[in-house]
């Protein structure tokens, strides 16, 4: 059918590829860092697009008949009557909206309102809680904002040469905190609660409409956010998990319905294939790895795992609650993390390795159960991040999490998630592809692990370190969470 392309606007760098739009194969790629401080919480929004010319010199679009667009999610561009902007972009490691968010949260009568609202309880790096943000700290730039946009809606609107309609899609628009994925619907008064006054939104396109059309003739299909092209390159459905390790972990599933979560451990994000994507995270993964290996003098992450597979299952009775940076899932900002079962016996370096590994992989699968209690089938487990290639990691991943686990080839899923998304639309334009199917691609080249007899082991791992956190930390999950123990 011919060929399209993927962008990949992450808060560091752009990357883009070149893909056949019937396969899927790569056929190009290029890359550019972009040039701004990696701390920066503020960011010129020219900054993207100066990345994005220099990923793409060369003649790499060369041929290219449509363009997806993905970017990092959580950024907020605000500009005023006449497309200017207001001020710098704010991007989504910025935490200063942590005070606008809980003023929210109370503004609306609690997080179980706020999860029926819009399936998500305002966080500091939500576009709403930094609308709550801009309007208490700089009320001038406030009332000069007319429009409000995602880094994705923004880099759509500049390449079809700024119309007048500005538009976005359902997965970018279900993380504002002012768009239901339930209802797919904005929630005006949400933004007026926030920001002070009205403004206006993008249209929300479906995930197999196209933007629109360059005067060169480049069709730019919807775009959407980085979570949701990532979903949508890697080609998970209905049943399969994503379980991301970085430093802080997260897990998410395809659903058919938005979820609506009372506790508020869940936002409820729409995914860019008409279906939802209801995702928890903890704030500890990774760390808790970095932080044994640094107490126990090892090399890296590898030796930490070679030491962990010396121990056995349960690690000789040690329980290592990873919660070190306080934890997200379940709700315990202000605690810290536990060791428990020191045994003279159980004081051996292999034996505290292994218990990181597992209580990493028994926080994740905590996380998991939090979407299984409210309906979400899981029966496949994609295992993201460099640390889903350590051995420890496979080992014990199946049987804790008590379902297939799949490491996919690392590739950047979330440009190629755009570029199928581009082909989807591309096909769509053309009347080859119906707008409820998307094009067949391959799936991601991955290594596969089965539980196999190792089930019976996870649960008893498992249930080892739900009894030991509910004796640290009773009723953490409430009533009803769906975890084990």
């Amino acid at each position: 059918m011919g060929i399209v392309a993927g962008l990949d606007s992450s808060s560091g760098f752009t990357r883009v590829v070149v893909c056949d739009a019937d396969t899927g194969a790569v056929l190009r790629q290029g890359y550019a860092q972009h040039p701004v401080d990696p701390k920066a919480v503020e960011v010129d929004p020219q900054v993207w697009l100066l990345s994005l010319g220099e990923a793409a010199s060369g003649g790499l679009l060369e041929g290219v008949q449509a363009i997806g667009v993905a970017a990092q999610q959580d950024g907020m561009v605000t500009l005023d009557r006449q497309g200017n902007p207001v001020r710098a972009a704010l991007i989504g490691n910025d935490k200063r909206a942590q005070v606008a968010a809980a003023d929210l949260i109370d503004a609306l009568g609690g997080r179980h309102a706020w999860a029926e609202a819009v399936g998500s309880v305002p966080q500091s790096s939500r576009l709403v809680a930094k609308l709550r943000w801009l309007a208490r700290t700089e009320p001038e730039s406030a009332h000069r904002t007319a429009l409000v946009l995602q880094p994705h809606d923004w880099l759509v609107w500049q390449l079809l040469g700024r119309p007048a309609r500005r538009t976005t899609d359902r997965g970018a628009a279900s993380g504002t905190g002012y768009w239901s994925a339930r209802t797919e619907s904005y929630r005006p008064d949400l933004v007026e609660l926030a920001l002070g006054h009205q403004a206006a939104l993008p249209d929300v396109l479906g995930p197999a409409d196209a933007a629109g059309t360059t005067p060169e003739g480049l069709l730019i299909s919807a775009g959407t956010g980085e979570t949701m092209a990532a979903a949508f390159g890697l080609g998970v459905g209905v049943g399969d998990a994503v379980v991301s390790l970085g430093a802080s972990g997260s897990v998410m599933a395809v659903h058919h319905e938005a979820v609506s979560d009372p506790s508020g451990l869940i936002t409820s994000f729409a995914d860019a294939t008409g279906m939802h994507l209801p995702v928890v995270h903890t704030l500890n993964a990774v760390r808790a790895l970095r932080g044994t290996a640094e107490l126990l003098g090892t090399a890296d992450l590898g030796d930490l795992s070679e030491l962990a597979l010396k121990s056995t299952p349960g690690s000789s009775g040690l329980v290592f609650l990873p919660y070190l940076e306080g934890e997200r899932t379940p709700r315990l900002p202000h605690t810290a993390g536990t060791l428990t079962g020191l045994r003279r016996e159980s004081m051996k370096p292999e034996h505290l390795a292994r218990a990181a590994f597992e209580g990493m992989l028994c926080s994740l699968a905590d996380a998991m159960d939090v979407l299984r209690g409210r309906g979400v089938e899981v029966r496949r487990v994609f295992l993201l991040g460099a640390a889903a290639e350590l051995p420890a990691v496979q080992a014990l991943a199946p049987s804790v999490f008590g379902a297939q686990v799949v490491v996919p080839q690392p590739a950047d899923y979330t440009a190629l998630g755009a570029a199928r998304q581009a082909a989807w639309a591309l096909g769509v334009a053309r009347g080859t592809h119906s707008p409820q199917q998307p094009p067949a691609w391959q799936g991601a080249a991955a290594q596969v692990f089965e539980p196999g007899e190792d089930t019976a082991v996870g649960a008893a791992v498992r249930q080892q370190y739900a009894a030991t956190r509910e004796q640290v930390h009773p009723g953490a999950f409430g009533p009803g969470a769906g975890t084990a123990g």
